[in-house]
């Protein structure tokens, strides 16, 4: 089963390992003896599907995730090891999309306006003036 990330991007089924496991949480006694828990792997470094491009820009936005160029994703929350196999794909086409989107457009700086100056200002001139009320009084 290819998963498809984008029009552009299916990652053939070939290229993803995948892992099976007893599953904590919900089931009762049918989860001592199932492998519900679904992990699927994919080698980004040595993936064919993806361009040079592609490639750079996941390994470096997905780098905290990723194990020698592989990044996995487990999914436990269904009792069936189906449904947590499909939970487990859409949450890897999920990140790769994630990576490979254009960055949002970069902040514009601005300066403060006069009037949220003008308030900063009296504000600190009001904390000043509690301040020193609060002081003992001089000797003089």
């Amino acid at each position: 089963m290819d998963l498809e990330v984008s029009p552009a991007l299916t990652i053939p089924a070939s290229e993803l390992r995948w892992r099976f496991s007893r599953s904590s949480g919900p089931g009762g006694q049918h989860i001592n003896t199932t492998d519900s828990r679904a992990e699927v792997s994919w080698n980004i470094a040595g993936s064919a599907v993806l361009t040079d491009a592609q490639r750079q820009m996941l390994l470096t936005r997905l780098a905290p995730r990723l194990v020698a160029g592989v990044i996995t994703v487990a999914s436990s929350e269904q009792r069936s090891q189906l449904r947590n196999r499909e939970t487990a794909l859409a949450k890897l086409a999920e990140l790769v999309a994630e990576g490979l989107a254009p960055e949002g457009p970069k902040r514009r700086a601005t300066k403060p306006t006069r009037g949220s100056n003008r308030r900063r200002l009296a504000a600190k001139e009001q904390r000043s003036a509690t301040k020193r009320q609060r002081q003992r009084p001089s000797a003089e």
